[in-house]
């Protein structure tokens, strides 16, 4: 294959992992990874290396416009980044004692129960409080955006902030053991634990998972890891996708983004539990 043939096939499916993870509060590396190695045969730690930049270009793409809108609730996002942060230093700690293999089918049952807890619930739009938890009124972890779509303003009161806190703890240990974004996870965590409305839940994890991969960027640079040739592509790809995706986030209802993030889960649990069985 010719290298333009090449950047126009990666630019080209950037952009479609672009629109979804910006939708979903995604990195988009569960799509690029084995895109790029299985299809397009690059080698996988450039395809890891590509997967950092892709996750940084989706949040920027999208994070500046939910962050305007104030869809974003940066609260709630550097709150829980203290939470999976330590968790990712024990899971550093943790990862020469507990098997990987073990962990990956563990949480891909995890995954399974999730998509599952989330189709129960794909018609709810907003969820219905009395009154926030005790904790999210001292810090200020309750909020409210405007949204287009179903033309009202939105006012949420922030529910089960020490669960929410301990499932982005594990996030973390996810994260540090297994090496993986954990995208996925804080969504489900903030729509299910904390029962924040889905389109504040993908936007605040798209906030988050930027400052986390433009902490660990540098890394993969400095090892080599990032190819231009192929980086340049997917960033551009994913830009452009994100932006897109930002925008038609303006026009889609709470329910539909959860109806489109089951079989995201659903792909995430596959791909975990075929590690944990040893099948590259």
């Amino acid at each position: 294959m010719s290298p333009s043939i090449f950047a126009l096939i990666t630019l080209c499916l950037s952009f479609g992992f672009g629109v979804l993870g910006s939708l979903l509060g995604l990195g988009g590396g569960i799509f690029i990874v084995p895109i790029l190695t299985i299809f397009l045969n690059v080698p996988i730690h450039y395809a890891i290396g590509a997967s950092i930049i892709s996750v940084i270009a989706t949040s920027s793409g999208a994070a500046a416009a939910y962050v305007r809108d104030k869809i974003t609730n940066i609260r709630i996002a550097m709150f829980l980044e203290t939470a999976t942060t330590t968790g990712a230093i024990t899971g550093a700690y943790l990862s020469g004692v507990i098997s990987s293999k073990v962990l990956y089918i563990i949480f891909s049952f995890i995954m399974l129960y999730s998509a599952t807890m989330m189709f129960r619930k794909r018609n709810f739009e907003l969820p219905q409080y009395d009154t926030g938890h005790p904790w999210a009124e001292k810090l200020k972890l309750n909020g409210a955006y405007l949204d287009n779509k179903l033309e009202q303003k939105v006012e949420y009161k922030t529910q089960g902030v020490p669960q929410g806190l301990g499932l982005m703890y594990i996030a973390g240990i996810i994260s540090g053991l297994l090496g993986i974004g954990n995208g996925a996870f804080k969504v489900m965590a903030m729509d299910m634990a904390m029962r924040l409305p889905m389109k504040v839940s993908t936007a605040t994890s798209n906030f988050m998972i930027g400052v986390t991969a433009a902490a660990s960027a540098a890394v993969y640079f400095a090892r080599g890891d990032i190819n231009p040739l192929i980086t340049a592509p997917v960033a551009i790809g994913v830009l452009l996708g994100a932006t897109t995706g930002s925008k038609i986030m303006d026009k889609v209802k709470n329910s539909t983004l959860r109806k489109i993030f089951i079989p995201v889960l659903l792909l995430i649990a596959v791909q975990m539990f075929i590690k944990g069985m040893g099948v590259n």
